[in-house]
């Protein structure tokens, strides 16, 4: 018999009869509000849990354990876990399958966590909520204590994510990624490594932050998400909606040796600063 058909007692934590066994006994149902699908497939763990650098004495942040699947992977790695759980209906599930852990289990929202008062070194492993990704991304680059990010996130956002200047997914959140750092794509997941199935495939990236370098200015970052705003526009009629002089816009254009007609989807980082810079946005 496979490891999937064993009783639910002696079937690994990940086993789709065991996630539904825990499920049934403690009255839960995932909340597709939450973002709640369950990993069910053991490799995919496991090359998460690799790829994200779990290690012994490596600060771990997790966020939305769910039922300690990937958690207890990474904890079986010596590493250091801290994990954000939102859902208090998980309380009695966590305490079954990490009560025999050190995994320090911090109850409330991600988007509420002081991530500044993270370890130094800290790499970020995680299912990630889908509905709330970008904005957990956004803050896990400006957290200097984070040193990367093993992320799960559906496949349109990784591409996103590793997108250059000038190809379709190419937009604010391609920008901002290569701003903090790099961006690796590791793996696909299918929708069957989930219970319940979501209705996206979705994909294993990583983010290395890279914190020898400068953050960008936060009116850098204004300038650049109201440049890409309309991605698909010219980097001029952008610019012009959010108040530059359209004179000085052609100015600075010609002095970059930029084509006037140029979509800001096709223009490199350095270009844009460069053009924040002849605007007067930042010194």
């Amino acid at each position: 018999a496979s490891q999937d058909d064993a009783p639910a007692t002696s079937a690994p934590l990940y086993s789709p009869a065991r996630v539904r066994e825990l499920l049934t006994r403690h009255g839960l149902k995932p909340t597709k509000s939450l973002g709640q699908n369950f990993l069910i497939d053991g490799n995919i763990l496991r090359a998460i849990a690799e790829a994200g650098g779990a290690a012994p004495g490596v600060p771990v942040l997790e966020i939305g354990p769910g039922l300690g699947v990937l958690t207890r992977e990474i904890h079986s790695r010596g590493a250091q876990v801290t994990t954000l759980e939102k859902d208090e209906r998980l309380r009695a599930v966590l305490a079954e399958t990490l009560g025999d852990t050190d995994v320090q289990i911090i109850w409330g929202d991600a988007l509420d966590f002081d991530y500044a008062g993270l370890p130094a070194g800290t790499r970020v492993i995680a299912n990630l909520p889908y509905y709330i990704t970008g904005l957990l991304l956004s803050r896990f680059m400006r957290a200097p204590a984070i040193v990367s990010a093993t992320v799960l996130v559906q496949k349109e956002v990784g591409q996103r994510l590793a997108a250059k200047p000038g190809t379709d997914n190419y937009g604010f959140l391609s920008a901002i990624a290569a701003l903090y750092g790099s961006v690796r794509h590791v793996r696909d997941v299918p929708k069957g490594a989930f219970l319940p199935a979501p209705d996206v495939t979705s994909s294993v990236i990583r983010l290395d932050f890279d914190r020898d370098r400068p953050a960008p200015e936060p009116e850098f970052l204004k300038f650049i998400e109201a440049a890409l705003h309309h991605r698909r526009k010219t980097l001029r009629n952008n610019l012009r909606m959010i108040g530059h002089d359209g004179e000085a816009i052609d100015a600075a254009l010609a002095d970059l040796n930029i084509r006037a007609d140029v979509r800001a989807e096709d223009v490199a980082l350095g270009d844009l600063r460069d053009m924040a810079v002849k605007l007067g946005v930042i010194r």
